[in-house]
């Protein structure tokens, strides 16, 4: 009797936003790596050549699709053309994010709305586009939403990515219970600090490294396989009766509950 179910992604087709640098290129390259054909989306379409390489350096087709992922009819655009492609959705990955550090009583409106339109909104308007793909398809598929530990304890700085994480989370429950009966596994990953472009400055400041490794049990900064690796395995069989769940892979630092 076989025990160990597929952690490979053999065949499968992955949308990933967001997939220009960072988490989403890494999660990209990766998916490539387990077998998968990766439509990429982000707004530069420099960045997303440079990630398409990564994918096909692993023997998999890559869709480069250049949107904003702030319009829903982008977004429709976006997923109709990957449906073109693939003729199917196996995994929409929704990575795309952003952060602006300002302090609460500093937010202006235009930051509120540009961070809510990027992390939170843009996620809803994929998730709803493929969800309805995977619906009529009949064959089930996997979401994975990259949010954050900040969606489920208080940083310092950040309200309004913190409340789109935080969102982002009880969306995932909310879509994994209304599509679980159409075989659709919806669940989140929520990194802490990993060394991205978009984590390099603040990593390069010893004393905020050392406040972020005195929070952190494993005492260091993520390193982006780890991450990777758990996507992968959402994806795969492996992860088949998970749902509605989000990880956190965060060397500890959600255990203090802070």
């Amino acid at each position: 009797m076989r025990m160990l179910p597929s952690f490979g992604l053999e065949g499968k087709k992955v949308i990933v936003t967001g997939a220009g640098r960072g988490i989403g290129r890494a999660l990209a390259a990766g998916f490539a790596e387990a077998g998968a054909d990766i439509a990429l989306v982000v707004r530069t379409k420099e960045q997303l050549d440079e990630t398409a390489g990564f994918v096909r350096a692993a023997g998999r087709e890559a869709l480069v699709l250049p949107a904003d992922i702030r319009k829903p009819e982008e977004v429709r655009d976006a997923v109709a053309a990957a449906l073109a492609w693939a003729g199917r959705i196996d995994v929409l990955v929704n990575n795309a994010g952003m952060n602006i550090r300002s302090k609460a009583v500093d937010v202006t409106e235009e930051e509120w709305e540009t961070i809510m339109q990027t992390n939170l909104k843009s996620a809803f308007l994929f998730s709803q586009s493929v969800g309805k793909a995977m619906i009529e398809h009949g064959a089930g598929g996997r979401i994975v939403n990259v949010s954050s530990v900040a969606g489920h304890v208080a940083l310092r700085t950040g309200v309004v990515y913190a409340a789109t994480k935080a969102a982002m989370i009880q969306m995932t429950k909310t879509l994994a219970l209304e599509w679980g009966p159409f075989g659709i596994n919806v669940n989140a990953i929520g990194p802490w600090y990993f060394k991205t472009p978009l984590t390099e400055k603040l990593l390069a400041d010893p004393e905020y490294v050392g406040a972020i490794l005195a929070r952190t049990p494993l005492g260091r900064v993520g390193e982006l396989p780890e991450l990777v690796g758990l996507a992968v395995f959402l994806a795969s069989d492996a992860g088949s009766y998970v749902n509605g769940q989000t990880l956190f892979v965060d060397g500890g630092m959600t255990i203090y509950g802070f």
